[in-house]
């Protein structure tokens, strides 16, 4: 029963409605503290991903300009989604994810973004690198979330399937055609 404290620490029943024991409790699947840090390995990349995405497309220059500033936006926009995505599934499985900004900086694996005005072609490489560096992550952990939790795993598929496309897909506009 639940009570509330009055005057000189005297105990009362409270009064007005309160949430039954299937009201209030939160059950299912609790992640290990491994399965925990695993997501949040994939968080703090995902997170620094955006980031960066943005700082490159904030200074960005040069030739084909504009289709590079809009390709970065539809990066940015996924990292964004897929970092939700985990953090909430984090706290689906009753981990805290950590998403603040000393604590991204501290852990994520990708490098640090150049300031200043950027070339088209650096930023693509860039860039390039960090979504492939965001993937080996995903991919670091994967057989270990898998392996605790199928649907933790599935939605690490959504994110390295998506981002390997992109990679693909930028890096594309610095490759030249194989000689045959």
């Amino acid at each position: 029963m639940a009570t509330t404290t009055t005057t000189k620490n005297k105990r009362k029943p409270a009064r007005g409605a309160r949430l039954t024991e299937e009201q209030n409790a939160e059950s299912g699947f609790t992640a290990s503290k491994a399965l925990g840090d695993n997501l949040q390995k994939v968080l703090v990349d995902l997170i620094e991903l955006a980031s960066q995405g943005k700082q490159a497309h904030w200074n960005v220059i040069g030739t084909n300009f504009r289709d590079t500033h809009l390709q970065l936006d539809e990066i940015i926009e996924a990292a964004r989604e897929f970092s939700d995505t985990i953090a909430e599934r984090m706290r689906a499985l009753h981990a805290l994810p950590d998403g603040r900004s000393d604590t991204v900086s501290a852990s994520t694996t990708l490098p640090e973004f150049p300031q200043g005005e950027i070339s088209t072609t650096e930023v693509i490489d860039l860039v390039t690198v960090r979504l492939e560096d965001t993937v080996t992550t995903c991919r670091d952990v994967h057989d270990a979330v898998d392996e605790e939790d199928p649907t933790s795993a599935d939605i690490l598929h959504a994110v390295i399937e998506k981002l390997e496309q992109y990679a693909w897909m930028i890096s594309a506009e610095n490759r030249t055609p194989r000689a045959s």
